[in-house]
């Protein structure tokens, strides 16, 4: 089975989507530092680019939470691949992540995180897929809201491939 790319989002608009984003991050920060936990693999762009565009302090960790494997689909089973290296208690904290589909790794990785008593939790993402949400989450910071279509590029995948894309496309399946 082969696929074929169509774009989406060109280069561009996610460019200055994540500008918009910084600017709205850094005017809600302003006074304080922000501790970004990206979503590994597939954050590691958009947090990079939203880093660089956050005028706050901003320091960083990374989690690996997976649900997927090589599907198009969730599959529903959320496990931590990878934990924080430092704790988060008492820090203001903006999970960034690309994208937001069916809420149930989300919603795992928000639960828990609150556990660990940070001084505020908030959710950012690049992409939100509203209409496939099966469990709530609530999205503090959106790029762009997408139709269920299956897409890759800035970071996200299929089968591994297509993280290098520079903008984001739709994936079909010949």
């Amino acid at each position: 089975m082969s696929e074929t790319i169509r774009e989406l989002l060109s280069e561009e608009e996610v460019d200055q989507k994540i500008k918009e984003l910084g600017e709205v991050i850094s005017r809600d920060y302003e006074g304080k530092q922000v501790h970004l936990i990206c979503v590994l693999k597939g954050g590691v762009f958009f947090t990079c680019e939203l880093a660089k565009r956050i005028t706050v302090p901003v320091s960083l960790d990374f989690m690996s939470v997976s649900s997927y494997g090589d599907e198009t689909k969730s599959s529903g089973v959320v496990k931590i691949v990878k934990d924080l290296d430092e704790s988060i208690e008492n820090k203001d904290v903006i999970v960034v992540e690309d994208i937001v589909d069916s809420g149930r790794t989300l919603s795992y990785l928000l639960e828990n995180l609150k556990s660990r008593k940070p001084k505020s939790l908030r959710l950012c993402t690049l992409l939100d897929k509203p209409e496939r949400r099966v469990k709530k989450v609530e999205v503090d910071y959106t790029g762009f809201e997408i139709p269920d279509e299956f897409v890759v590029g800035y970071g996200l995948d299929y089968a591994q491939k297509y993280r290098n894309l520079p903008y984001i496309g739709i994936v079909k399946l010949d």
